[in-house]
């Protein structure tokens, strides 16, 4: 059966070896030996099991859970996977929706016909927006409340230009934040002040309402509470959302 050394396994993968290294070091993906040569060697049974954690973190699992998951007794691998099938394929199916919303937005902004009001929010999962609502009122009272439908009234006077505006600008301050990342700045550098403050900016218009410093840094507390943030962040680079959350509260506190 073949084995693989850390950098082999990194090439077959994707995974950094730097990750690897950290996964064995919390006995999350442990190698099958270490060699004479003290090199790690990972067999088959590895490359299932860092299959698994992928999974879990393309679905944003933090990895102190995954750990947990990946010990529960009596799961079998089909059962698992069979799992990650079905929550992969409501995601692929919603961003399908979502892309063809896009897709008829960029139309009528082009001039090649209209779309209903309705149809601006197909793909938009009102069960999603709804766990959301019901998650920040249960974690920062029901003064949330009012903030919620002030943020409602003011995207929905939008329209399909201002969104598009907005989500464009939206993209544009995260760009910036992430090229701030994989450069290497400190989340507390004076360099990010600049790319943060477009970012609150964009908050704000989404809030309807001014984005205090106060409110920013909460904010961040937000994006490394909920898995949903965390995997979104993650996907733009490993370790981002705790960076980005730290640039955040660095930022607030230099009110």
């Amino acid at each position: 059966m073949a084995t693989y050394t850390v950098k082999q396994l990194a090439r077959l993968s994707g995974v950094s070896v730097r990750t690897l290294h950290h996964y064995d070091e919390i006995g999350l993906l442990k190698p099958s030996f270490v060699g004479e040569n003290r090199y790690r060697y990972y067999g088959r049974d590895e490359l299932l099991r860092l299959q698994d954690i992928l999974f879990h973190r393309e679905l944003g699992v933090p990895l102190q859970e995954i750990a947990k998951l990946l010990a529960r007794e009596g799961r079998d691998r089909v059962a698992i996977l069979s799992e990650h099938r079905a929550l992969l394929a409501e995601r692929i199916g919603r961003s399908r929706r979502l892309l063809t919303t896009i897709d008829r937005t960029i139309a009528e902004l082009n001039g090649a016909g209209a779309m209903k009001d309705k149809d601006l929010y197909h793909g938009f999962a009102p069960e999603k927006q709804a766990e959301y609502e019901d998650w920040l009122v249960d974690n920062y009272g029901d003064a949330m409340r009012h903030r919620i439908a002030q943020s409602q009234a003011a995207v929905g006077k939008m329209g399909p230009q201002g969104m598009a505006a907005a989500m464009a600008e939206c993209a544009a301050a995260e760009d910036a934040l992430v090229e701030c990342f994989r450069a290497g700045t400190a989340a507390d550098a004076a360099g990010v002040e600049l790319a943060l403050e477009r970012h609150r900016a964009w908050v704000g218009t989404m809030w309807g309402r001014e984005c205090p410093r106060e409110g920013y840094g909460g904010l961040a507390d937000l994006y490394l509470a909920h898995p949903d943030f965390r995997a979104r962040y993650e996907a733009r680079g490993e370790g981002f959302t705790a960076w980005l959350t730290a640039a955040m509260k660095a930022y607030a506190a230099r009110a």
